[in-house]
């Protein structure tokens, strides 16, 4: 009998965990609370058309990522398509793609135009030879950029992803995130969505004789030496010889029993979450794929036009626009109705595009996300949380374990072919006690 593993939540992380080890022989139950897999990758219905509720884009330097879609023949489906930036300030819109555009960009004198192209050139290399894990965003950029642009543009960006904590993030993940992006236009989506990549994982689990479950929340979990006991609000329990967990560590430390409790990671990360509205509009937007509005009115602070990057096709014909704020669960914005905010925001986004009447509005859908991004503090290489919770056979696959590479799908990927590869191995070297065998790893 091959070894057993149950992996809990049903995110990206936890299918690419299943997905590996059921390829490599252990007999795997997935688990996800909610009615759909994917996590921040679910999806709505529109006009026939699957839709995801939060964007997402494939970046060429996505290693990890494009390899696994590379393991479910989903590689070649990627459409890649160059994409351009905005930026709205003061309600002004703005083109930031070339030198010409960042000489045109108003907001800043010529002197601190130059500046920042300067800088920005050079960002990478400067932050080479510094211990950004103990360097404070505000106090890197600051010092580089200077007071004002520092004041006019960086602050308020940081502001809106981290929240008020954003100029103590520490500059190290500001480094990461150049080093996934390395000024790339060009992004890429599967043609048939991130609802394809999903159940294409799926379909690879199944096949390999894992077991995929939805609205199958976990209302307890034990670890200890050589078990793991997962019981689920009917009073089901599942024993298995390993256990991956890829949910948050808030929402593991309330389903922890009394044992297990004292043995998790003591760090404690604030998380920011998002409210995020689609809008299906008649008529194209700017264009650009990416726009941070800055002290426009707005309470949304960015605007993704997924149109130049999948096509209007998808939509029916229609152009999709995901206007976005990040901010804690237990905000006002957050508990707001969903009705209210689609209203206002509908308002605000037209106040900023003049060229957009309340016709052009076909439809409007408010989607909240809990955890979304964790707000890591200064020295958090030396405090990031082991990935085996010791004397237990559980192993965590969380966002507070891909510091520092930014939160994205892509390090999700990579982290969990690190924990899924380990626990292979663990597994091999000490079979479980009911094994009478170890089967043969399947075939790549």
């Amino acid at each position: 009998m091959a070894a057993r593993a149950v992996v809990v939540g049903g995110g990206i992380c936890g299918l690419a965990t299943a997905h590996r080890l059921a390829r490599g022989g252990m007999a795997v139950t997935l688990l996800e609370a909610s009615d759909q897999l994917g996590g921040l990758g679910t999806f709505f219905t529109s006009r026939g058309r699957t839709v995801e509720r939060f964007y997402h884009c494939v970046m060429p330097t996505d290693t990890a990522l494009l390899e696994l879609l590379d393991e479910v023949g989903l590689r070649e489906s990627v459409e890649w398509r160059p994409t351009s930036m905005g930026m709205v300030v003061d309600g002004t819109r703005h083109s930031f793609n070339s030198a010409l555009d960042l000489l045109r960009f108003t907001p800043l004198g010529l002197v601190d135009r130059l500046r920042f192209g300067v800088v920005s050139l050079l960002l990478r290399r400067l932050g080479r030879s510094r211990d950004l894990d103990l360097t404070r965003t505000e106090d890197w950029l600051r010092g580089l950029y200077g007071d004002r642009i520092w004041e006019v543009l960086l602050a308020p960006m940081f502001g809106a992803k981290f929240g008020a904590a954003f100029g103590d993030v520490p500059a190290l993940y500001l480094w990461q995130r150049l080093g996934r992006e390395s000024n790339e236009s060009v992004r890429g989506y599967p043609a048939g969505g991130y609802r394809s990549v999903i159940d294409a994982l799926r379909a690879s689990i199944e096949a390999h004789g894992g077991e995929v479950r939805t609205s199958a929340p976990v209302a307890r979990l034990e670890a200890g030496p050589d078990r793991v006991v997962v019981t689920l609000p009917g009073g089901e329990t599942i024993e298995a010889g390993h256990a991956v967990s890829t949910v948050p560590l808030p929402s593991l430390r309330a389903i922890a029993d009394a044992g297990l409790a004292p043995l998790l990671p003591e760090v404690e990360l604030p998380y920011q979450g998002v409210v995020n509205a689609l809008f299906f509009l008649r008529k194209p937007l700017s264009g650009h794929y990416w726009a941070p509005v800055l002290r426009s009115g707005t309470d949304f602070d960015g605007v993704i036009e997924m149109t130049p990057l999948t096509g209007s096709e998808r939509y029916d014909d229609r152009h999709l626009v995901y206007v976005m704020h990040y901010t804690g669960r237990e905000s006002a914005l957050y508990l707001e109705d969903s009705d209210s905010i689609a209203r206002r925001w509908t308002e605000q986004l037209l106040s900023i595009h003049s060229g957009l009447a309340v016709d052009d509005v076909d439809e409007v859908r408010v989607f909240k996300a809990p955890f979304v991004e964790p707000v890591y503090p200064l020295g958090y290489l030396t405090r990031r949380p082991a990935v085996v919770v010791p004397g237990t056979r559980l192993r965590l696959a969380t966002t507070a374990h891909v510091y520092p590479n930014v939160t994205s799908w892509n390090s999700s990927v990579e982290l969990s072919r690190t924990v899924t590869d380990a626990l292979l191995r663990d597994a091999r070297s000490s079979p479980d006690q009911e094994n009478t065998a170890w089967p043969a790893e399947s075939a790549r």
